[in-house]
């Protein structure tokens, strides 16, 4: 997008609209993060990234650093405009000033400031500063450069100009607030993954991120080819069926007036997996909970790819026509959408609610999907058949869904293998899924009767990343876990039948407890997402190690846990008994229970999934069929494995 001179001159202090004031933030940080915890930190540095993106998106800044400095603190710079810096007509401050200390004040509610925005709301900079113990900002703007710093929100150095500045742009550092954050220190994967996306997002933009602590490191994110390298990225290894990535753009206007500019951006591939990722975004901002462009796209979709298929005798009269699922099995596709006046449903702005994005993606992807498949007969060839290919597989699933549910109907029993808890409310319920009859042995004696319920499973479950939805069906160890959990699979997944709100995935802490954890994640993630979304899925931590010294007996979870006790148990008289445990069978039902079941004692960690692509792409190259690529998974992390089996 070209910058124009009246843009150029316009964006000043008038523009700085100001809504409210900033007093509750520290008060209710959640309110404004999401959470306090490691989340709610990282966001402070997206808020901050985002001004910089919408510098971006109205055309003045092609590259944005991000820095993680030796102490922690974060530095943001840009080569955009620089903030205005003009005093403010009511606050009577400049307005720099005023972007900081003001909640709900930026270029993004007056006009002449962002045509589009992603930090929509103008909550940003002002939050940040908020719930930093200091904010320091430095301005280039108009040949001069300028200074301003604050504390907890409040301004403890006023603006002043410092010298000459060659260029403009804005640089922000912040040093987030022990006092309200649980964890100060920044993950470099965590924004790796999220500034990597944001740079797919804004072809041509680049972003560098760089580490300045012990472990130094540096990334560097510039996609001339947009989401369609995203979409390259996300299928690396998978094998896919036609080899040109759709891709079409197209720019709108909603003539309801209501939404303004429309513009959208699609790309998508087809390969020979049996999951679909579809991702979708609307200026920026990931809507995780999708919307009217998704659906748009999706309606689309199935639509175009029925006609071509009917019209081109791949389907016949006779036959039915497929369904959205069945059009969808093994795409990869990303839908951005900008709009200058966007609707967001939640205050997590998790879906778009503009009804005028509906029909305007549908028909541009109608009318381009079309083209594309008409200008590409054999890749057209290779999409349809595997398209008619899933709709046999779904007939198949289906039967094997109806003798599922029909056995479970006729006697209306649970898997022999489970041992229930008394009782029936799924609140209080939690069910220990168990590697092994030996270890599930020592979990039913140990266990809670009344509210714990205990299923072991036979050696590893069916890896579901290469498998069928009928032959997944047709798995006795995943089928006693739909009867268990109650609430079916597919289609007929109803959550609020669910009959325990703690599923618990408990194996041996080794290379193959780990295995069985992942393949029992990736069928939860593949086919029943609703349970890791909603925080059903936990994975229980037994201990590793069993000392005995004197008349006290201690437990360690990790090798540095029993480092630490040994040292402390030096001076304690008596050479200590120590048991490295290698697996849940080794432990007596009373052990088993004080250690992993018991409430009080206990650490289970709760599987969240923060981000749907990065967690598509990890379950791909782990479970999928393509060696090198786990092979060069599993070698740079190694070195975080906390598990070892020598």
């Amino acid at each position: 997008m070209a910058a124009d001179t009246k843009s150029q001159q316009d964006y000043g202090a008038s523009q700085i609209r100001v809504l409210e004031g900033l007093e509750a933030v520290r008060m209710r940080p959640g309110m404004y993060i999401g959470s306090t915890g490691e989340k709610g930190l990282h966001h402070l540095v997206y808020e901050i990234v985002d001004n910089s993106v919408d510098e971006a998106l109205a055309g003045f800044c092609t590259v944005i650093k991000v820095t993680i400095q030796k102490d922690n603190s974060i530095r943001v710079e840009d080569d955009g405009r620089g903030m205005p810096v003009d005093m403010h007509p009511k606050e009577k401050k400049p307005a720099v000033e005023v972007i900081h200390t003001v909640l709900h004040a930026g270029g993004k509610f007056g006009d002449g400031g962002y045509k589009v925005s992603g930090g929509l709301h103008g909550v940003g900079a002002s939050v940040v500063n908020a719930l930093s113990t200091r904010m320091e900002v430095e301005v280039h703007r108009g040949g001069k450069a300028y200074e301003i710093a604050f504390e907890r929100g409040k301004t403890v150095e006023p603006l002043k100009e410092v010298g000459e500045a060659k260029r403009s742009g804005s640089i922000t550092v912040f040093w987030p607030d022990p006092e309200i954050f649980d964890e100060t220190e920044f993950d470099y994967m965590t924004l790796q993954t999220r500034l990597r996306e944001m740079a797919f997002l804004n072809k041509g933009l680049k972003i560098i991120l760089r580490d300045e602590r012990e472990k130094k490191r540096k990334d560097e994110f510039h996609y001339e080819g947009g989401i369609k390298e995203f979409v390259k990225y996300q299928n690396e290894n998978k094998e896919a069926i036609h080899e040109d990535i759709i891709y079409f753009e197209k720019k709108g206007y909603d003539q309801s007036g209501k939404g303004g500019d429309m513009e959208v951006e699609v790309a998508m591939q087809y390969t020979k997996g049996y999951n679909e990722l579809m991702l979708s975004y609307a200026n920026n901002i990931h809507t995780v909970d999708g919307g009217y462009h998704l659906s748009g796209l999706r309606s689309a979709l199935t639509k175009t790819i029925n006609d071509y298929a009917r019209t081109n005798n791949f389907l016949k009269d006779k036959d039915d026509p497929l369904t959205g699922d069945d059009v969808r099995e093994g795409l990869t596709a990303i839908v951005s959408v900008k709009i200058s006046n966007p609707e967001f449903e939640g205050q997590t702005k998790g879906k778009l609610g503009n009804i005028a994005m509906r029909g305007f993606v549908e028909k541009t992807a109608n009318e381009e999907l079309l083209a594309f498949l008409q200008e590409h007969p054999q890749q057209a060839k290779a999409i349809i058949q595997k398209c008619v290919a899933a709709a046999r597989a779904r007939e198949a699933a289906r039967k094997a869904r109806a003798v599922v549910r029909k056995t479970n109907t006729i006697d209306g029993s649970l898997p022999g293998k489970l041992s229930d808890c008394s009782s029936k409310d799924p609140v209080e319920s939690e069910i220990f899924l168990v590697e092994g009859d030996s270890a599930g042995g020592s979990a039913k004696q140990g266990r809670d009767r009344k509210r714990q319920a205990v299923l072991p499973l036979r050696g590893k479950i069916l890896n579901v990343e290469k498998a069928t939805t009928d032959r997944i069906l047709n798995s006795e160890e995943i089928k006693n876990m739909i009867t268990a959990f109650g609430c079916g699979i597919g289609d007929e997944f109803d959550i609020s039948k669910l009959r325990y709100h703690k599923i618990i995935i408990m194996t041996d802490a080794d290379v193959d407890g780990a295995h069985i954890r992942t393949l029992l994640l990736t069928f939860f993630y593949r086919h029943m997402k609703p349970l890791i979304e909603g925080g059903y899925v936990y994975a229980a931590q037994p201990p590793l190690f069993r000392v005995k010294k004197g008349k006290e007996t201690y437990y360690t979870y990790s090798d540095r846990q029993q480092e630490k006790l040994m040292a402390s148990l030096a001076d304690v008289p008596g050479k200590a008994e120590i048991q490295r445990y290698k697996g849940l069978g080794e432990m007596s039902f009373q052990q088993l229970w004080e250690t992993t079941m018991d409430y009080d004692a206990r650490t289970l960690i709760q599987i969240t999934l923060e981000d749907s692509a990065a967690a598509d792409s990890i379950f791909t190259t782990l479970m999928g069929d393509k060696v090198p690529p786990r092979r060069k998974f599993i070698e740079e992390n190694a070195k975080y494995v906390k598990n070892l089996d020598i």
